[in-house]
């Protein structure tokens, strides 16, 4: 599979701001690239989003940038880099999305969760990144973040965006019928499947996080969206619009 290289090399965004691309991981056998979002905090802090995997390299081209303070666990999911950076920096706090906590003890993965994620930014980062859990779904709850100074909206899997040359040949069928194949990469279908009912919730959020007016979107599978963020959210999200 074709990744994001370099992989582990810090990306600049924007202000403060920057993306991390990781190996691919398999999840129920079909291959996903990974990516974390770094944040850069006025107190010279460092968000993490969805650490992948720890790497001494990548450890000193962040504490180049600053202290690593916030392990970020956006959703159910994506947990499995944090036990290296937690053992690379004990004193961060790690946050947990609703389900994370019970999905790593089902999985025997050893977390140390130190707060819960909620729908208002903690006074650790208000004012600088707006946060609001997605409701609407029985399995997927997930954190999203809108960095202010940069006019980015950060996801996880609420949209994805595989590109079809990236992929393995096998892959690409699969990967058309979940709907998240670029250029018209969305929620794959087994979650839109999950908001029949919760659509009203998911709709509230769409409407803030478009109401945000965010320039770009990053999201943690594929080719994220560095420019027309909102036409983006509206084309990925018209399931939900409707």
């Amino acid at each position: 599979m074709n990744v994001y290289e370099p992989l582990g090399a810090l990306k600049p965004v924007g202000p403060d701001i920057w993306i991390v691309d990781g190996p691919a991981i398999r999840f129920y056998g079909m291959p996903f690239p990974t990516r974390m979002t770094v944040i850069r905090l006025a107190n010279g802090n460092l968000f993490l989003h969805s650490p992948i995997r720890h790497s001494q390299w990548l450890e000193r081209d962040l504490l180049g940038l600053g202290p690593i303070r916030h392990l970020v666990a956006p959703n159910w999911i994506h947990y499995a880099g944090l036990p290296g950076w937690q053992a690379a920096a004990p004193d961060a706090i790690t946050w947990a999305a609703p389900g994370v906590r019970a999905r790593a003890v089902a999985r025997g993965v050893m977390v140390r969760w130190d707060r819960d994620l909620a729908d208002a930014a903690p006074a650790d980062w208000a004012g600088q990144i707006d946060q609001m859990i997605v409701h609407g779904s029985p399995v997927h709850q997930e954190a999203v973040f809108f960095h202010r100074s940069s006019r980015t909206l950060i996801l996880t899997d609420l949209i994805e965006n595989f590109e079809a040359a990236r992929l393995p040949g096998w892959f690409r069928g699969l990967a058309r019928l979940a709907g998240v194949v670029d250029p018209d990469g969305k929620a794959p279908i087994d979650m839109r499947m999950s908001f029949r009912r919760g659509k009203p919730q998911l709709r509230a959020a769409v409407e803030q996080m478009i109401d945000w007016a965010p320039e770009r979107v990053i999201l943690s599978h594929g080719r994220w969206y560095d420019r027309d963020g909102v036409a983006e959210l509206r084309r990925a999200f018209r399931w939900a619009l409707r």
